[in-house]
């Protein structure tokens, strides 16, 4: 009958993970949290350009002025968005609707969160684009915290033909949606699962 003593050593070297195992895990934990920490600084920064373009534009343009950029193409022009990103409902009227908008878009910007950080970080295309759309939705509820409006600038037109106004936060969430979009389609990837 075996000793209990071998038995039991024998059973924790086999639980023990191999030199290279360990070596192989220890180095792909700093790389998962850099990783992390480089979406969270690019967020971050679509945040702080958003703001501050903002803040530019509330400083220098009076409200529905506008300062051409590119003639025929492009102006800068001050509106004031109370819907969704590019002025989506931005004419409809309804009750609480500032409260409305600000609760659709907190909840929206926590469901993004929680997403981008179950994403594995084999998926780097889906992880930029979460962190652009997350980045941007941030920059859009500051705005609607602080204001119960979003501050837009960008007027793309081609003669009597105006895109709707937007701004650094909406071109992030574009961005960001074209990734997600390029990670399904083009690269044959599903949306990962965070069950």
């Amino acid at each position: 009958m075996p000793d209990e003593e071998a038995v039991t050593l024998r059973t924790d070297r086999a639980s023990e993970p191999s030199p290279a195992e360990a070596s192989s895990s220890s180095s792909l934990e700093p790389a998962s949290v850099l990783s992390l920490r480089l979406l969270a600084g690019l967020a971050a920064t679509v945040v702080l350009l958003d703001q501050v373009t903002k803040a530019m534009v509330r400083a220098t343009l009076p409200l529905h002025e506008s300062i051409t950029v590119v003639p025929g193409l492009l102006d800068f022009t001050h509106v004031r968005n109370t819907g969704a990103a590019f002025g989506f409902l931005n004419a409809v009227d309804i009750p609480f609707k500032p409260v409305l908008m600000t609760t659709i878009a907190l909840t929206a910007l926590v469901a993004i969160g929680v997403f981008a950080v179950r994403t594995p970080s084999h998926e780097p295309m889906t992880r930029l684009g979460l962190a652009f759309v997350f980045g941007g939705a941030t920059g859009n509820l500051i705005d609607r915290v602080a204001a119960g409006y979003v501050v837009d600038f960008v007027d793309v037109y081609w003669g009597n033909w105006h895109f709707w106004a937007f701004n650094v936060a909406d071109s992030a969430i574009t961005i960001g949606a074209a990734l997600l979009i390029l990670e399904m389609a083009i690269f044959n990837r599903h949306v990962p699962t965070t069950a």
